[in-house]
């Protein structure tokens, strides 16, 4: 039987992951409002990737014989001020993630369960992928300035972004 504290701690993450979800598929539409459609696309994916990660834990509740308690999801928040705002704001909400994951870790390691440990650190090592991602763009962005042209630009190669492998 699973630890009841990591049990519930896992609950907690697949909820902040479903959210996480919602919140990109939020700043999709915003974009998609802004006639952005590669940074739209690029947020589509990224909502695809953390509904991913949210069926991983659960997956992962599941073979080890947990009980996987769904809960109420968050409304993301739906305007923005700029792209600028949208990626900062994105950037933001994974540094929150990449806390919640180590808590979550450091919580593991109290209650000596290897196999979360061992599971989470695939979460560790794809959250400094997701906040140097995000990063990326927040400081191309603020490069940009004001250049229409060159939000243009990475607006096309943000488009080019594959799906999950």
């Amino acid at each position: 039987m699973m630890n009841t504290k990591v049990q519930n701690a896992i609950n907690d993450q697949i909820a902040q992951e479903f959210f996480a979800s919602y919140l990109y598929l939020s700043m999709m539409i915003y974009f998609e409002g802004q006639s952005l459609g590669g940074f739209a696309h690029w947020m589509r994916m990224q909502a695809e990737e953390e509904r991913a990660h949210a069926l991983k834990l659960l997956e992962f509740l599941i073979e080890r014989g947990g009980r996987v308690e769904l809960q109420a999801i968050d409304k993301p928040a739906a305007d923005f001020e700029s792209p600028l705002a949208v990626m900062q704001s994105a950037l933001a909400h994974e540094q929150k993630v990449t806390k919640r994951i180590t808590d979550l870790y450091e919580l593991v390691v109290a209650e000596r369960d290897y196999p979360a440990q061992v599971m989470l650190q695939w979460f560790i090592t794809e959250q400094v992928e997701e906040e140097a991602s995000a990063g990326a763009i927040v400081d191309q962005l603020t490069l940009a300035g004001d250049s229409g042209s060159t939000l243009l630009m990475l607006d096309a190669k943000l488009g080019q972004r594959a799906g999950m492998e």
